[in-house]
């Protein structure tokens, strides 16, 4: 269980950084940043905060709000293009970056979801398996995902053929045969397979 350990060892502000969304085929990659104040970390919802694959979504929409009342926090997010661009690890750090200067807050440490330092200004720590060992990364995987998927749903509704709204963009059966069926669509990761050998049918 998530808990705040780490945190606890490090002299001064610190916070936690995710991301979520570097598997898909479709869609940007989001990381969020959160800190959670000394007034608000014996507030009773922490006992559920873990790894946002481990909850389910309905659970991630009640912790939500909660998070977000009572702790300082930033979403940051690179778009398809980026990704395309300077591939997705890259795309990942610089989601992680924004969503740092999003929160608008100076730390002194940021532990981040990983190996990979993130280039954000300010002592970084890797934490591998982060999401399942401090609450700080923890609530931050929750709002990324809350974000990322909320933001998929919208696209559900313009692009309805491709069920984005419950596979958030991975490559489900579903999709794949969506893709051959309807072709790929400009929210699609380009540089992606099997997107890469479809997109020729760019909507």
């Amino acid at each position: 269980m998530a808990n705040l350990e780490i945190e606890s060892k490090l002299r001064g502000l610190v916070c936690g950084i995710d991301e979520v969304g570097r598997g898909p085929l479709v869609g940007p990659v989001t990381a969020a940043c959160v800190y959670i104040p000394e007034n608000a970390r014996t507030k009773a919802f922490w006992r559920v905060v873990t790894d946002s694959k481990k909850l389910t979504e309905k659970r991630r929409e009640e912790l939500f709000p909660l998070i977000t009342e009572y702790c300082l926090y930033g979403i940051g997010h690179a778009e398809v293009k980026e990704i395309d661009e300077i591939n997705i690890l890259q795309a990942s750090l610089m989601a992680m970056r924004r969503a740092y200067a999003d929160m608008n807050l100076p730390m002194d440490h940021a532990l981040i979801d990983g190996n990979k330092q993130a280039g954000i200004p300010c002592n970084e720590v890797t934490v591998v398996k982060g999401d399942s060992k401090s609450l700080s990364i923890a609530a931050a995987s929750i709002i990324a995902k809350v974000s990322r998927d909320r933001y998929m749903r919208e696209l559900h509704d313009e692009f309805p053929h491709y069920a984005w709204d419950s596979n958030a963009g991975y490559g489900t059966k579903a999709h794949i045969e969506a893709m051959l069926k309807h072709g790929v669509t400009k929210h699609h990761r380009q540089s992606f397979k099997p997107v890469s050998t479809l997109r020729n049918g760019t909507r």
